[in-house]
């Protein structure tokens, strides 16, 4: 077992990431003490009694007193109301990171919001899944997966690099990007599906919502994401809207040459944009 870190570690929104967060702390012996704290009493009863953590609390500022890491795993939308509202209750040397699929001006703000002598570090561990709560919650969710970090010039380095040392811990593989340049890279590969997914649904529910019942695992596998948190992407798509409205008009633009190729029975162009789909795809692993 690992050498504790931290001694107490308060988590933001005890949901599958965060409650996840907290059990991959537990198994490694990473901190002393988790209090969660969340909207739901009943669903922090719940984590407790199942020793996801080991206290709670409503009140964010009671829950963050004390506290040597804070981890945001709220809904994005939440983050600088919650930060203004329990700064103060942050002691001097914590570290603030967050769980947020989107950073770019996000974490500006975040930085801004912290009092002397407490540091914020984005995160991103790209983990998760469409289905939510702490029940699918599990020690290893963040091993082999991907997170990321998003330093600024203002992000001070030992906090940096206990936070990369302590995802590092959880199994993590850990970059550091430009806050940025990873909202872009995220639209593209994660914001922008989302989006896709949820119209792909409604789509066709407004043709007839009688033929989901007879959805194949291909219409499923393209669509699992549609089951995601509406509030959760709401917020993301809101925060990262100017990025995800550019790749949607380029996104309309390969529909367009689809339906082009398609009004033209022009069946070498569909085989040659699907056989170029159909590479590009395969060397994703």
């Amino acid at each position: 077992m690992t050498k504790p870190i931290f001694n107490k570690v308060t988590i933001l929104g005890v949901g599958l990431i965060g409650a996840s967060f907290a059990l991959a702390l537990k198994k490694r012996g990473l901190c002393n003490h988790i209090t969660g704290c969340g909207r739901r009493e009943d669903n922090l009863k719940k984590a407790m009694e199942v020793k996801i953590i080991d206290s709670f609390e409503v009140d964010a500022s009671k829950a963050c007193a004390d506290s040597d890491l804070v981890l945001f795993a709220i809904p994005v939308g939440q983050f600088t109301d919650t930060a203004k509202k329990i700064n103060g209750s942050f002691k001097k040397g914590a570290i603030v990171t967050d769980a947020g699929s989107v950073k770019g001006k996000l974490v500006r703000d975040m930085e801004a919001l912290m009092p002397e002598g407490v540091s914020f570090v984005g995160g991103h561990p790209i983990a998760g899944s469409d289905r939510t709560g702490i029940d699918l919650a599990t020690a290893d969710l963040f091993a082999g997966a991907r997170c990321i970090l998003t330093p600024t010039e203002k992000t001070d380095k030992a906090a940096l690099k206990k936070i990369t040392a302590l995802w590092e811990s959880l199994g993590a593989a850990v970059s550091a990007m430009d806050a940025d340049e990873h909202d872009r890279i995220y639209a593209a590969v994660s914001h922008l599906p989302h989006i896709i997914a949820y119209a792909i649904v409604n789509t066709v529910a407004d043709i007839n919502s009688s033929y989901l019942g007879y959805a194949g695992n291909g219409f499923k596998d393209t669509t699992r994401i549609a089951a995601s948190s509406p509030e959760l992407w709401r917020d993301i798509s809101l925060m990262n809207r100017e990025n995800i409205l550019e790749f949607i008009e380029l996104f309309k633009k390969n529909l367009d040459s689809l339906s082009g190729y398609l009004k033209k029975s022009d069946s070498e162009a569909i085989e040659k944009e699907f056989k170029k789909a159909k590479a590009l795809r395969e060397d994703v692993r």
